[in-house]
């Protein structure tokens, strides 16, 4: 489909977002999650590129984009999103449609408030707090420590093991992915999005009149944490339904792509 083409939006306070376009047909952006790029995404990319021109953006502080406004704050990260969806609507006329994956479902969510340019909504697995932590605070300072040490891929396969909870056998094989280089230069954005996502709450009232449909994607062996997340955010959204993804956990994308593309593409393309 060609070599994807490096674009930027301008954010509110200024920094500058990175995002690739690539393929033919309507906009989708993709919203990475955690400990990751624009190129977490690869495995999925030709499939998507058939069907959609994607833009694939690299969230503050990691791949191109900068990372300008320190102390970070989850705010900000709302913002760039909405930043790249009016870009993109600027230049084409066209609203396009978002999906975020995990930190990157809870930016797309709290976005689609700041926009009037959004078309779809899908969200896979925002890791949005629902009572008990599933981590103790053990692990963070954990998490701090090997990134003071220079240990990046021990931060990620940490963070991995013992907060997203990945198998060991599917940790691996991330691990041998084009993507886990990038996973291993933003390890220094992992602990400031766990404090955030934190104390992060969704209040279901500034939704109430959202219109923009959403697809809501759980993992069919994922944890009981998520399933009351999605639950927490199908309540809130008006207009959203929730596909189950058999047998995949957080990262259906490598694991079980034609399962985790089937219900996105027909959501996206209804007629096709």
């Amino acid at each position: 489909m060609g070599i994807p083409v490096q674009l930027t939006a301008r954010s509110l306070d200024g920094t500058e977002i990175a995002y690739w376009k690539s393929g033919s047909g309507p906009a989708l952006i993709l919203v990475h999650g955690g400990t990751a790029d624009h190129t977490r995404w690869k495995s999925i990319l030709e499939p998507l590129e058939a069907r959609l021109t994607v833009y694939a953006m690299d969230r503050r502080g990691r791949g191109g984009s900068a990372d300008e406004a320190l102390p970070y704050a989850l705010a900000r990260e709302f913002e760039d999103v909405t930043a790249v969806v009016d870009a993109i609507c600027a230049e084409t006329g066209e609203a396009p449609s978002v999906l975020g994956h995990s930190h990157g479902a809870i930016c797309a969510l709290e976005a689609s408030l700041l926009t009037l340019n959004l078309k779809k909504l899908i969200l896979y697995e925002p890791p949005i707090p629902v009572g008990s932590r599933i981590y103790s605070p053990e692990v963070v300072a954990k998490l701090e420590a090997l990134l003071q040490e220079g240990q990046r891929e021990e931060v990620v396969s940490t963070f991995m093991r013992e907060i997203v909870r990945v198998p060991e056998e599917q940790l691996r094989g991330m691990q041998a992915l084009p993507s886990w280089e990038g996973r291993a230069a933003a390890a220094h954005t992992i602990v400031r999005e766990i404090k955030e996502s934190d104390v992060y709450a969704i209040d279901p009232e500034k939704f109430r009149a959202m219109k923009v449909p959403a697809l809501l994607l759980l993992g069919g062996a994922g944890s009981e944490t998520f399933k009351a997340a999605i639950g927490l955010v199908h309540d809130a959204l008006p207009a959203s339904q929730v596909a189950v993804l058999p047998r995949q956990q957080h990262v259906a994308m490598d694991t079980g792509k034609e399962i985790f593309l089937k219900p996105v593409l027909e959501f996206l393309l209804p007629s096709s």
